[in-house]
């Protein structure tokens, strides 16, 4: 895996954007949610 497409908004985004970073994985924000709860 080399990048990661997701549509953010999430209350953790940090914490996944600093795991990504350490791995050197390229992540790219939607925007747009792709299910509803």
């Amino acid at each position: 895996i080399t990048a990661i497409i997701q549509p953010g908004g999430s209350i953790r985004d940090e914490e996944v954007i600093e795991v990504a970073n350490h791995h050197s994985l390229a992540m790219m924000f939607t925007g747009i949610r792709h299910f509803n709860h």
